[in-house]
């Protein structure tokens, strides 16, 4: 019995915060929930800090990171907001707005994307960073 006590415990940590900084949008939190994707958090976690040079297609920044994984549930249309894994391209992407390819206000992936976490404060902030600007990923 307390066995299974100690396993409950340990499910009850379902989230992890983290801290993204970038010069011209400063440090955002964020939260990466080990309830949706975990496999897909768990790695990202892992992972971390992670350092990169951003990328933007529309309201999106994405950058390569050095994790492979399969799509875990994944998706193409994801909210504002959305902390994804891009299997395709390896890649960490925050979506704060409309891609290229949206057909609504909302966020649209150029293809399925593992959603592992969440923004915490106003995404819009994302809008100041420019292509090629070191981005800092840490836990808080």
């Amino acid at each position: 019995m307390k066995n299974r006590g100690r396993e409950n415990y340990n499910l009850m940590k379902m989230s992890e915060n983290i801290k993204i900084y970038t010069r011209s949008s400063g440090e955002v939190s964020a939260e990466i929930s080990l309830e949706r994707n975990p496999k897909t958090a768990k790695a990202i976690l892992d992972a971390l800090p992670i350092y990169a040079k951003a990328n933007k297609w529309g309201d999106e920044i994405y950058f390569r990171i050095s994790v492979s994984l399969p799509e875990e549930n994944a998706q193409q249309n994801v909210e504002i907001g959305d902390l994804c894994y891009w299997p395709q391209g390896n890649g960490f992407c925050i979506f704060f707005g409309r891609t290229p390819i949206s057909t609504s206000s909302k966020p649209k992936a150029a293809s399925p994307v593992n959603v592992f976490g969440r923004i915490l404060e106003d995404p819009i902030v994302f809008r100041k960073t420019k292509s090629g600007e070191e981005i800092r990923i840490e836990r808080k």
